[in-house]
C-alpha cells in the first residue's frame, strides 16, 4: 500500500470525480486511476463505485483511516521543523460563529506575532457540522458549544456566556429585569433545532420549570436566528454574544431566569498526537482567552487554572 493511493482516495471523497482528484494533486486522470486500481486489487474490494464516482462502503472505511495517516505524515515534517526552525506547517481550526466574533481576532494577532509561519484554517460552523469534521481528520481543533457527544474527543471549558431573550425594545417584554420560563411561554420565538446543545439547555430548563416553550420557527444556525430577529421577526433565546454593540440602540437582552449557562470547550480527538503546529494553536487559543482583557458582555472565563 503506497500514500500516493490513499491520497488518491481521499482525493476523490474530497473533489467527488477522478479528474477533479487529479487536478488537485497534480497530476494526470490515468495515474488517479491506477492507483485507485491497485490499491482495490492489494484490499481485494472495490473502493470507488465507478457508475456514480461515489465511494462504496468499503472506500470509506479506507478513507477514514488514511485521513489519519496522512495527518501523521504531514506532522512528521512538522515536527521536525520544530526542533530545526520556526514551526511551520498548516492547522484546521473548526469554530461556533458566536465565539468565532470575538475569539478570532484575537487569536490571529496573537498567531502573527508568535507563530507566523502557521497558516491557520477556519472552518465555522455549529457543532452538527464541525464535530464530525474533527472526527474524521478535516479538522485539527475545533471550539464547540459543550457537550460534544463523540468518545473519541476529548475537551476543555474555554469559557461560559449567558442565555437571554433578545427582542426589539418596542416589545412588552423589553424593559423587564428578568423574564421566567412561565411569562416566555406566552410567546412564539424563534429557537435553535431540537437536539443542538443549546436548544437542550433550553429544554432542560423550561421542562424544570413546568413549561413547553413555543416555537415560531426551529434552526440550526445561531447567526440566521439572529437575524431574523433583528430583520423584526420576533423575540429568540440566544448567547448573550449574538447581540453586538451596535445594535443594542434598537434591541436589548433580558436575562431568563433559571437557565444555565453556556458552556463553550476546545475540542481535540482523544487518541493520536498532535503535530507540532495544532500543539501550538491549542496551547494558543487557551492563552488569549484566558488573557482577554475585555471579553464580551454576558462571557464568563474560568479562573486561568482551569484552563489547561
Amino acid at each position: 500500500m503506497e500514500i500516493r493511493q490513499l491520497e488518491a482516495l481521499v482525493g476523490i471523497a474530497e473533489h467527488g470525480t477522478f479528474s477533479s482528484a487529479a487536478e488537485a494533486l497534480g497530476t494526470v486522470q490515468s495515474n488517479i486511476s491506477n492507483r485507485i486500481a491497485r490499491l482495490e486489487s492489494e484490499l481485494a474490494t472495490e473502493l470507488v463505485d465507478r457508475s456514480t464516482g461515489t465511494l462504496t462502503e468499503s472506500g470509506g472505511v479506507v478513507v477514514e483511516r488514511a485521513r489519519r495517516i496522512l495527518s501523521e505524515l504531514n506532522a512528521i515534517a512538522s515536527d521536525v521543523s520544530e526542533l530545526n526552525a520556526d514551526i511551520r506547517g498548516h492547522v484546521s481550526l473548526g469554530m461556533i460563529g458566536t465565539a468565532g466574533r470575538w475569539i478570532v481576532p484575537l487569536l490571529l494577532k496573537a498567531q502573527r506575532q508568535s507563530y507566523p509561519h502557521i497558516a491557520l484554517r477556519i472552518t465555522e460552523g455549529t457543532n452538527s457540522v464541525i464535530e464530525p469534521q474533527l472526527l474524521n481528520g478535516r479538522l485539527d481543533l475545533a471550539v464547540l458549544a459543550w457537550p460534544v457527544t463523540a468518545p473519541e474527543l476529548n475537551e476543555v471549558d474555554l469559557f461560559k456566556e449567558d442565555l437571554v431573550l433578545i427582542l426589539d425594545k418596542t416589545h412588552p417584554l423589553a424593559k423587564e429585569a428578568s423574564v421566567t420560563f412561565a411569562t416566555l411561554s406566552k410567546y412564539e420565538l424563534l429557537l435553535p433545532f431540537p437536539g443542538t446543545p443549546i436548544r437542550r439547555e433550553i429544554d432542560e430548563a423550561a421542562k424544570a420549570h413546568g413549561v413547553e416553550l413555543r416555537p415560531l420557527i426551529e434552526l440550526d444556525g445561531l447567526r440566521t436566528i439572529a437575524s431574523l430577529t433583528f430583520d423584526g421577526h420576533g423575540p429568540s433565546i440566544l448567547p448573550a454574544t449574538m447581540l453586538s454593540p451596535h445594535l443594542r440602540e434598537k434591541f436589548t437582552a433580558v436575562p431568563i431566569e433559571g437557565i444555565a449557562q453556556r458552556r463553550v470547550s476546545l475540542v481535540t480527538r482523544r487518541f493520536g498526537f498532535p503535530a507540532a503546529p495544532v500543539r501550538a494553536i491549542h496551547a494558543l487559543l487557551l492563552d488569549v482567552v484566558k488573557s482577554a482583557v475585555r471579553a464580551p458582555d454576558g462571557v464568563f472565563i474560568p479562573d486561568s487554572s482551569a484552563l489547561q
